[in-house]
């Protein structure tokens, strides 16, 4: 494709060179530029693409796209000059890809917790009503059945359009994406053209990014601002964010509630640790999740399925042989009867959530709830005393452990938790740094009828220590330990 055609949509300062040179593919990482690519310099939060310029060149860059001109410049190569590549690396990506949003129905999720349930739901509901579908995930990505690896939640724009474009070559007519709130911020979507989006709410997460809860509030707002008028916008009533998240939006809009007026509505029936009996939009149907985030959750991609043109009495027969995403309230049994729960939980509203759920299953019977959990490296500290306080104020026992320290002290870690405790609380907690020997006392402390949860890492199958991922999965550590 020719540079001019890539530079489109893209408002340029000064071009210097042949605009009309056929470029090969569009890269952001000098590592990975060869012959007749468009290297684009971006200015990170680590590293400073410019610095790199050189090096792309000498890889066989045909042109660069950058902020600042080199004062070196190559005179076979044709440098672009604009305002701000990250805004520009979107649009660049997704017409050197030929638009391939534009050839699919694209539905975007976003808010704190829920993007992958309700954006894996949907993939699955949609490909068992015989659509071809695509996932972008933070689990995995798939194109219609074939997992591909995901490194983050939202890839970067390049190769963000180089999967949406394989999409469209395998045919997908649909694809369910989660859209966090870096990507938004960092204009990962930038060029998109979304067919829907799905607020699920919002509650204290990445201020080690955004410093401040109105960024990351307005963030995920800015989805919405972007969507066009022929989308929908289908809202999460029950949080106070519901309807600000929406309130620019040129897209129809729609609302869903487990306890307000709303569009779409449900209330629970009946609760097993099989899962639920609900009341959804006027019909009864049996589902197999438990706990009242995930019937909002489940709202939501009965609203966004609706919004899509399906039938109720076909969502809700699908809606009913669906199952959980792995590492999301996944149970498993002993034989003596204990039941320990592993879910990706990492927020403290997430974390009040699940033991939520928890807690209305158990509802009449007895049993204790014993909560493992620790908080992650890196990342927002300000939730850690939040996190040991909403385990603390629903179990009978915590066990502060840890949960992928990155490049911290695992120890430095479970003490910033520690410290939003008091005397009182601390009688409830103990600590045990080392993750595995946490589950195995939990394990130890529990009796028939008591539920362990595990929370955190979910479906990771990892720690993260000093750089370097070792492999770790609750899940078989904790089928180990049973069997024992």
């Amino acid at each position: 494709m020719k540079l001019s055609e890539i530079l489109t949509n893209i408002k340029t300062k000064a071009v210097i060179g042949n605009a009309d040179v056929e470029i090969t593919d569009v890269n952001i990482d000098s590592r990975r530029v060869a012959l007749g690519h468009l290297f684009v310099a971006i200015k990170g939060t680590v590293t400073d693409g410019h610095k790199f310029i050189g090096k792309a060149v000498e890889q066989g860059a045909a042109a660069v796209l950058c902020e600042d001109l080199p004062e070196e410049r190559w005179e076979e190569v044709t440098y672009v000059q604009v305002e701000s590549t990250e805004l520009c690396v979107g649009p660049a990506a997704t017409a050197f890809h030929g638009y391939p949003s534009k050839h699919l129905k694209l539905i975007g999720v976003t808010g704190t917790n829920g993007k992958t349930t309700i954006a894996t739901l949907l993939y699955n509901m949609f490909r068992k009503l015989g659509y071809k579908c695509g996932l972008l995930s933070t689990v995995c990505n798939y194109i219609e059945g074939e997992a591909i690896p995901a490194d983050h939640t939202t890839p970067d724009p390049i190769e963000l359009n180089r999967l949406l474009r394989q999409m469209v070559d395998a045919g997908c007519q649909y694809v369910f994406m989660e859209c966090s709130s870096h990507a938004i911020a960092q204009h990962r979507i930038g060029g998109l053209t979304f067919a829907g989006g799905i607020f699920t709410n919002l509650t204290r997460d990445h201020l080690d990014y955004h410093k401040t809860v109105e960024n990351y509030r307005d963030a995920k707002k800015a989805f919405f601002d972007m969507l066009p008028r022929e989308a929908f916008a289908v809202t999460n009533a029950d949080d106070k964010n519901g309807l600000f998240m929406v309130q620019n939006t040129k897209a129809t809009v729609k609302t869903y509630s487990t306890r307000t007026l709303a569009d779409f509505k449900a209330r629970i029936i009946e609760c097993h640790f099989e899962g639920m009996y609900l009341e959804m939009d006027g019909h009864e149907v049996g589902v197999q999740f438990i706990g009242k985030f995930n019937v909002s959750n489940l709202l939501a991609v009965y609203g966004a399925a609706r919004m899509l043109g399906e039938q109720p009495e076909n969502i809700l027969l699908v809606l009913s042989t669906l199952k959980s995403v792995a590492g999301r309230l996944e149970p498993i049994r002993s034989q003596d009867g204990v039941t320990a729960v592993v879910d990706y939980a990492h927020t403290p509203d997430a974390l009040e959530n699940v033991l939520r759920a928890i807690r209305e299953v158990l509802e009449g019977k007895e049993g204790k709830i014993i909560t493992v959990c620790g908080a992650g490296g890196n990342r927002d500290k300000g939730k850690r005393p939040l996190m040991a306080q909403e385990a603390v104020k629903q179990s009978d026992r915590v066990i502060i452990t840890s949960d992928n320290p990155r490049f911290e002290e695992p120890q430095d870690i479970i003490n910033d938790m520690l410290a939003g405790l008091d005397p009182k609380q601390m009688k409830k907690v103990i600590s045990i740094v080392d993750r595995k020997e946490a589950i195995k006392t939990a394990v130890a402390l529990a009796q028939k009828g008591d539920v362990i949860l595990i929370a955190g890492k979910g479906h990771e199958d990892y720690q993260e220590v000093k750089g370097v991922k070792h492999h770790f999965d609750d899940r078989e550590v904790v089928r180990e330990i049973f069997a024992s």
